[in-house]
Order: structure tokens, then sequence, then C-alpha cells
């Protein structure tokens, strides 16, 4: 079932292709860009050896390894995909937001950043951070720990049993990276700390040296509720997809704490998430609605979800361009 995706028998675990290198600021645009030129070309199907051909190096500005791991990104943050016919093609995410004429081609609006990490945490094969993200219950962690908690996850698969230690102690490390500012020898923060734009979101904080690291749940003020929505939609459509009803109403607890759902990939604390459900009937336009009664909360779909189409809903949060708010 999609909500408990790591225990889906299908799910076939993601511990590397990054090449130890986290997400790199300008990776998603260059590589959109080399897979949509094509496409306006219609020589999409040049698409798949992009990255194998001798320029590719020349073509990013990068070395070999890079490229390897510019394309595993691209295709984690939904950015790109893999088409059915073994093509590359870009995704209907990045053509909305990616273009040079494109809402966010430069990933100025904050609510880009989380929608990437939705992807990666909700929709991708990278099981280190699904399980971090919607598995963890604990707000603090320790690499060590986290390596011990993972390779305890593959043990319990039989087609994941032989998982290298060294190869999820790499994962680890990267996410890590990703998602956290390198340690500043100085007393004052600067910008060569942040290796990965996805360290800006603040979801995850050093503590003790940078030896610890703490899960902050709180309500993220530079969630957009455009990207909020974009989440509650994509997830309710996978919620849906477990029934053969079409399921109407979610409880605040299922968007809370449900694996992959919007309150546990985004770090959001039960109140944070009552706090954008009150006024998600004026953000969705009346798509969906709140409703209290007789103790029970729950998000009313005034529609089929089939209907939604999640990335109307983010594109509210491009209507006018916020600056960069880290929290």
């Amino acid at each position: 079932m999609q909500r408990k995706l790591l225990f889906d028998k299908d799910f076939k675990p993601q511990f590397s292709g990054h090449e130890t290198f986290p997400l790199r600021y300008g990776w998603l645009k260059k590589t959109f860009d080399a897979i949509y030129d094509l496409e306006l070309k219609h020589q999409k199907n040049k698409a798949k050896d992009i990255f194998l051909l001798d320029d590719s190096i020349a073509r990013f500005g990068v070395g070999k390894n890079m490229v390897s791991s510019m394309r595993h990104w691209a295709t984690a943050s939904n950015v790109i995909n893999d088409d059915p016919d073994g093509d590359i093609i870009t995704s209907k995410l990045g053509k909305l937001l990616l273009p040079d004429e494109g809402l966010d081609p430069w990933l100025e609006n904050t609510s880009s950043l989380w929608a990437f990490h939705w992807n990666l945490a909700s929709n991708s094969q990278k099981a280190s951070y699904i399980w971090l993200f919607s598995h963890f219950n604990n707000t603090t962690f320790d690499r060590a720990t986290l390596v011990q908690l993972i390779m305890e996850l593959c043990s319990e698969r039989a087609d994941w049993k032989n998982m290298a230690e060294a190869t999820i102690k790499r994962d680890i490390e990267c996410l890590v990276r990703t998602y956290v500012n390198k340690p500043s020898k100085q007393d004052v923060f600067t910008e060569d700390q942040i290796e990965s734009p996805l360290a800006e979101l603040g979801i995850i904080q050093p503590v003790n040296k940078n030896d610890t690291f703490q899960i902050r749940r709180t309500n993220h003020t530079s969630l957009g509720d455009g990207v909020f929505l974009y989440a509650l939609a994509d997830f309710w459509k996978k919620y849906n997809n477990e029934y053969t009803n079409d399921i109407r109403t979610l409880t605040i607890e299922n968007i809370s704490y449900e694996p992959c759902s919007p309150g546990r990939v985004f770090c959001l604390d039960e109140d944070a998430v009552a706090e954008r459900l009150y006024l998600v009937e004026k953000a969705s336009r009346g798509f969906f609605s709140w409703s209290e009664t007789a103790g029970l909360r729950q998000v009313i779909a005034n529609k089929s979800i089939k209907e939604a189409d999640p990335l109307k809903f983010l594109e509210i949060d491009y209507k006018k361009i916020s600056p960069r708010r880290v929290g």
C-alpha cells in the first residue's frame, strides 16, 4: 500500500545513486534544461544518452560522478522521469517550475524546495528518507543510530538482506548533508555553510556539536498554503487508491500521522496541521472544507479527489514570490 510504502512487497529501496553528493544548488535546473532542450527539438529519444556521452562533463560543468548524482536527484525530486520506453522525460512539476519562463526557474520561492522535499520523502525510492520522515518516531537521532535502524529494517525484508552496512552509512551521511548546513569554523554563519538548498528548510538541525540532530516538528513558516495543499491532494489520491470507494473525508489524525502524510513529511505537529486545516476551504477555493462535529475533526473533499490536480494547488504559492525564510 502506498501509505506503507516501505513495506510494500514491490518497493525497491534505493540507498545509492547519489555518489555521496547531496543535492546542490543549480543541479535540478541544469538537469531539467538539458532534457527539456531535447524535447523542444523533438529529440527526446536522445535524452537517455545525455548523462553518458563523453561531453556530459563539459555540458554540466561537473565531474563524472556528479553527473550521475545530478540525474539521481532530479529523478528522486520528480523533476525528470523515466519513460516507459526507456528514455528520460521532464515531469509536469519540472515543466511548471523550471523552464526560463516557468514559475520559479531559479528556486527563489521556498515552496519549490518544499515540493522537492515532498517528492524525495514520499514519492521516491529513497528508503532512508521515507523511513526517517514517516516512520521514525523520535525527534533526535545520530548517524550511527539511523544506520543501525535502517540495517534492522533491511534485515526484515528477505530481498533487502544483502544490503551492505557501508552503503547505508554513506546514504545516511548524504541525507544529513542534504538537510543540515555544514558546521561553521567561525562564530558567524556564512553562505558557504549551505551545501544543499534543502538545508534552507530548517527541518533538521544539529545539536551537540553536530553529533546529534533534531527533527523540528513545528509550524514551519516557510511552508506555503499551496505546497501544503499540493501534498494533501497527492497524499489523498494515494490514500484513495487503497479503496474501491471514493474517500471524501480524512481525519486530522490521517493527515498528521499516517506514513507519507503532509504532517509527517513536512515535520508538522498536530496543532500546526490543524492551524492550516482551519483555513483549508478558503485556501483551496472550496475544493476542501474543514468540519468539527461530534468531536471529530476532519477535512471534506467537496468534489471527487480524482478531479484534484495537485499542481494547481501548488501554483497558489507563486502568485507573489515571497522571500526565502528558513524555519
